[in-house]
Formats: C-alpha cells, sequence, structure tokens
C-alpha cells in the first residue's frame, strides 16, 4: 500500500458539547446539534486528546513461557480539553454540583461549590474539522473524572482543564464516531 499524503489529517477547529444524559444526538454530519447540547466554547490551543486502552489478562499455562490466552478485562475511553471561556456552562461542569446564583441584578453572580458532589453524568459531543472533512464523536454516557489545576496569571487565560470518562451505555458501543472522510471507504 503506497503512502497517501492526502490521508493526513488535522483537526484545525472544533467543538465540546455536553447536554444531560440521555440527550438525543444529531443522527449524522448535517444536523444540527439540539437545544439541549452546550457548545462549551473556546478551547485552548492544545485542543482535545483523546485516548483509548484496553487491558488483558494473561492465561499462562505450564507448558508455555508465553501466555496460551489473553482475556480483554477492561476498556477506557477519555477526552481532555481545557476550556477558556468563563461561562456557566464551563465553571458547572468543572465544578459538579456548583450553582450559580444572581446576588445583585445584572453585576454579582455567587458560585456555590459543593464539599460532597455527587456523580454528574452527561452525554458528550465532539466535533472537528479539516476544510470540508467533518467528524462526530458521541459519547452517551461520560463523567468529567479528572481536573487539572486552574491557574491564574498575567501571561495566559485562565483555563478549566477537564478530562471526561467514557462508561458503557445499554448499547454495546462506548462511543459513536461519524466522519465524510473519504479515506475512510472500504476497499471492495
Amino acid at each position: 500500500m503506497a503512502n497517501d499524503a492526502n490521508n493526513v489529517r488535522a483537526a484545525l477547529n472544533g467543538s465540546i458539547f455536553l447536554a444531560p444524559k440521555g440527550s438525543t444526538a444529531p443522527a449524522d454530519l448535517t444536523a444540527p446539534w439540539g437545544a439541549a447540547w452546550v457548545d462549551l466554547g473556546f478551547m485552548s490551543d492544545d485542543g482535545v486528546s483523546m485516548e483509548y486502552s484496553t487491558d488483558v489478562e494473561d492465561i499462562n499455562a505450564w507448558q508455555s513461557l508465553s501466555p496460551v490466552r489473553r482475556i480483554l478485562t477492561s476498556v477506557n475511553m477519555t477526552l481532555g480539553f481545557t476550556a477558556i471561556e468563563m461561562k456557566a456552562s464551563t465553571i458547572t461542569a468543572y465544578f459538579p454540583d456548583s450553582t450559580i446564583t444572581e446576588v445583585t441584578e445584572d453585576t454579582v453572580w455567587r458560585l456555590d461549590i459543593p464539599a460532597a458532589p455527587g456523580p454528574a453524568e452527561w452525554a458528550v459531543g465532539l466535533e472537528w474539522l479539516d476544510g470540508d472533512i467533518k467528524n462526530r464523536m458521541v459519547i452517551p454516557r461520560g463523567e468529567i473524572t479528572d481536573r487539572g489545576a486552574i491557574s491564574l496569571g498575567r501571561s495566559a487565560a485562565v483555563g478549566l482543564e477537564m478530562t471526561v470518562s467514557a462508561y458503557a451505555s445499554s448499547a454495546p458501543e462506548i462511543a459513536t464516531w461519524l466522519s465524510n472522510d473519504p479515506a475512510w471507504a472500504l476497499a471492495v
């Protein structure tokens, strides 16, 4: 198989969306994200990191120096990103179960951060573009499980670093990835 530079992709632009768990995601690449899906806005220029890993358990036998079988024991998928828009949707995602209330009309807001937040599962959407090539990934059940430090300084935007862990839903998939990338076409 020959190398083809036309199949090299970059994520030149994109968005992260959160919606209540159970929200209906777009079924194709042309349907808009529904009203339940909130765009978290600008992300740091690092973009989004996607990790997928599997763990296996080796079965060893007395008669063999190498495993005779491996059993899949877990699948892990995460999305990592740093939101740099400080708005209600990003702040309340970073601080689960937090609430924002108006203290003084249109001028002062209060964020109450709970001491013992409960689980906060979301439906998570990721969309990215490379010219005319569009990709969408939907995680029907995900939770922000890791958060980075919030750095406040003169030389960089305040960022809310978050990692979403995907959970299996009632379907066998942990996520669904849609793409109009012509390189994905199956050879016949």
